[in-house]
């Protein structure tokens, strides 16, 4: 049998177009350890995120490419990945930290602190490595919703902060008795926030999703002007009034110079469990219309569903307890979208393309 030409075997990959970069695989230089053996083909796509949506869609570009390629019998595709990082606008990055994700809304009570929780579930299913930053200081909820039920330990000046289903966690919820009510000031907050930020070892993490208290005030502030974010995310209730919220949330990203990496509708519908009618309890389709108003992505939907509320309380994340769930899927996707919004942004070649990634 004749050797396979690798020149033919690079002028076809040339054809795979990566779907978010636009461009094709070879340019940008995503494919690895090219090796022909007699008919087989092997080689590796390295990816800018290893939460990337699009593996399937690209393993099938490339066999499909290749068979175009006289004499390949056999192909075997392997996937890897190196995270990028952004530039941060003079901020002082976080050791070991390649990317911040602020998880944002504009009032309480929409689901913030669950979805923080179940995106970083989410990420961590495709493979990222993931840390969360409990940052509503006023109400910790992080660490009962991820199981934690011990302290960070302490070396020297330096916390390291324990794991939740493999989810390094840092809260206040660590550092004050139960029930204690904060009563912090403006400096009082900056501080702390400097401290979980700069005095945490956080290890090797693709991804750090803070969960910013709700509103637009000084926490907020402080959080957006300290931290070296990546971009955020707004989460939002279809009602009219959450989403004049999430508008003023998502104008105080703007004027910080933080990307909006787009919005998520949650609590979207109600499916009764003993006859799935299904129920809009909170209006319909405000999200994704707030998303278009606002020219921003709009990221995706999620129900009320009892299953959610039991996980979170229980500490143990739908996304946990039931991996093959309809709704586990969907934050799969959404959080894999805004891994790719993020590495899109990172790479600089263009920006978010504004439109539905639901």
């Amino acid at each position: 049998m004749s050797q396979v030409s690798e020149e033919k075997v690079w002028q076809a990959l040339s054809r795979v177009i990566e779907p978010d970069f636009k461009k094709d695989l070879v340019t940008l230089k995503m494919i690895e350890d090219l090796k022909i053996d007699g008919g087989k083909v092997s080689f590796t796509i390295v990816l800018t995120t290893p939460a990337c949506p699009l593996k399937d869609e690209m393993k099938k570009s490339c066999n499909e490419a290749l068979a175009t390629v006289d004499g390949i019998k056999d192909i075997e595709i392997a996937f890897t990945a190196r995270t990028t990082s952004g530039s941060f606008a003079g901020k002082t990055p976080i050791t070991g930290v390649r990317n911040v994700l602020a998880v944002s809304s504009g009032k309480g009570g929409v689901g913030k602190s669950t979805t923080s929780v179940n995106l970083a579930i989410g990420l961590k299913a495709l493979g990222a490595k993931v840390g969360i930053l409990d940052a509503d200081v006023y109400g910790p909820n992080i660490p009962m919703m991820l199981g934690i039920n011990t302290t960070p330990k302490q070396v020297g000046n330096r916390f390291i902060p324990p794991l939740g289903h493999g989810i390094a966690c840092m809260s206040m919820a660590f550092l004050v008795p139960p029930g204690t009510p904060l009563i912090w000031r403006g400096p009082m907050l900056h501080g702390i926030i400097q401290q979980f930020v700069r005095d945490v070892e956080w290890g090797d993490l693709d991804y750090l999703i803070v969960d910013m208290p709700p509103g637009t005030g000084d926490a907020q502030l402080s959080l957006a002007q300290l931290v070296p974010l990546s971009g955020a995310v707004i989460v939002t209730t279809p009602q009219e009034v959450s989403l004049a919220d999430s508008r003023r949330g998502l104008a105080m990203f703007q004027k910080v110079n933080v990307p909006i990496l787009g919005i998520i509708e949650n609590m979207s519908t109600f499916v009764c469990p003993n006859c799935s009618h299904e129920t809009p309890i909170f209006s319909q389709g405000g999200g994704e219309l707030a998303a278009k108003e606002l020219k921003v992505p709009f990221l995706g939907r999620i129900p009320i569903n009892l299953s959610i509320r039991e996980g979170g309380d229980k500490g143990l994340p739908i996304g946990v307890g039931e991996p093959e769930s309809p709704i586990t899927k969907s934050y799969q996707h959404i959080a894999g979208n805004i891994a790719s919004a993020i590495s899109i942004l990172n790479s600089g070649s263009k920006p978010i393309q504004i439109g539905n990634f639901a």
